[in-house]
């Protein structure tokens, strides 16, 4: 195990679920943050509650290339060298038959599980080559495993992030440069709210009669993948439920 203390770490998604608790843990073991996302006023609470000196709020939209590049080279000069990338924006919209989707929701799928992913890495990854050190976590799904019914458009972005992850690693081979694709089935997080657009009542019915992840649980094996040995790459996670075995198979107690 390698220690990531004073390490800069940047979290995108970082204002609730997955990104806040990958935040959370972080900050434990003594990693320097840079907490992106598009809600401001959500970083400055989880800033807040973590009560760790060393974090740098971004209030920034992944989808958006200029504002991107723009923001990572406007950088202050101690948060600049990142060593780890939590790519863990992403959104699932609608769950539609093909033939009846949204066009809107399809552009806002890829542009923010996809274009911002790419985005982010694309610009940061040459400084990590550089600087002979880095890991990029890319935050895939079950889904992107096993495609399920009205599903089609968000299983192909995170099966896109999946192939991606295997061709950046490939890309990279040569470099101390790591690369993981860490891929959760069920988690408990604003996920549902947002897909089904605020509708409470659906979200809660997606989590009812199992036990399904915490963001905690994905932040933890987060975690273990950037701190092993710096000659250990752990490739690929797939991690679900017990209650869970594939993307449409649910022990559910009712």
């Amino acid at each position: 195990m390698i220690s990531i203390q004073d390490q800069i770490v940047l979290i995108t998604g970082a204002s609730s679920g997955i990104g806040a608790a990958c935040a959370r843990v972080f900050a434990q073991a003594g990693a320097k943050l840079i907490l992106v996302a598009r809600r401001q006023e959500r970083l400055e609470q989880i800033a807040e509650e973590l009560g760790h000196s060393s974090v740098h709020l971004l209030a920034l939209d992944v989808c958006d290339r200029s504002a991107v590049e723009s923001t990572l080279e406007k950088l202050p000069e101690p948060w600049s060298a990142i060593d780890i990338l939590i790519n863990n924006a992403g959104l699932s919209r609608g769950l539609n038959k093909f033939q009846e989707g949204d066009f809107q929701d399809w552009e806002e799928m890829i542009d923010t599980n996809l274009k911002g992913l790419l985005y982010l890495t694309r610009y940061i990854v040459p400084g990590m080559i550089s600087r002979g050190k880095g890991h990029i976590v890319n935050l895939g799904s079950t889904a992107g495993h096993y495609t399920y019914p009205n599903g089609n458009v968000y299983c192909a972005t995170k099966a896109a992030v999946r192939v991606i992850s295997e061709g950046l690693k490939q890309d990279l081979l040569g470099t101390p440069v790591r690369v993981s694709s860490v891929d959760p089935g069920l988690v408990e997080t604003e996920f549902s709210q947002v897909r089904f657009r605020g509708d409470g009542d659906r979200a809660k019915k997606v989590y009812q009669g199992l036990t399904p992840l915490t963001p905690a649980d994905v932040a933890d094996v987060i975690l273990f993948c950037v701190t092993r040995p710096l000659h250990v790459n752990v490739s690929e996670v797939l991690l679900m439920p017990t209650d869970q075995a594939g993307s449409m198979l649910f022990n559910r107690q009712t």
